[in-house]
């Protein structure tokens, strides 16, 4: 398989096997009008396999929804065909409007205005909770 490399844009590697697509999804790729490749099931020397995202325009991403999804990925910025700068992506604190909290009670579902904030609670199991009610985020 060949991809050809990016002049200037983002490369997410290093992405937990099957992940991609939620990664895709959750950072709004598709509503993109730029070229996206996604590697699916690549080989990697030290997790076995690995999805990655190669994205050809130099625009933001939200680091803390990769953190959520696989915080273990980096990020790697392309400048005129180089490496310019590479990120080392963690869990995320707090996860503002990513989530959408699933208590139908809760106020954040009842006021549009208010934000879906969740903070980690547990980072061992990965589990995040509503500011507001304490309900733990459904699972990816």
């Amino acid at each position: 398989m060949n991809v050809d490399s990016i002049r200037d844009g983002i490369v997410i590697d290093h992405i937990s096997a099957g992940s991609a697509m939620k990664l895709y999804h959750l950072l709004g790729l598709d509503s993109l009008d730029v070229p996206v490749a996604m590697i699916i099931n690549a080989v990697s020397a030290k997790r076995g396999r690995k999805d990655i995202i190669k994205i050809d325009a130099d625009i933001p991403v939200d680091l803390d929804v990769i953190g959520y999804v696989d915080p273990g990925a980096t990020v790697n910025i392309i400048r005129e065909g180089r490496l310019q700068e590479k990120k080392q992506i963690g869990m995320p604190e707090t996860l503002v409007n990513v989530l959408r909290c699933k208590n139908p009670r809760c106020i954040s579902s009842c006021e549009q205005e208010l934000d879906q904030i969740f903070r980690l609670s547990d980072r061992a199991s990965k589990e995040y909770r509503c500011v507001w009610c304490e309900t733990r985020a459904a699972d990816l």
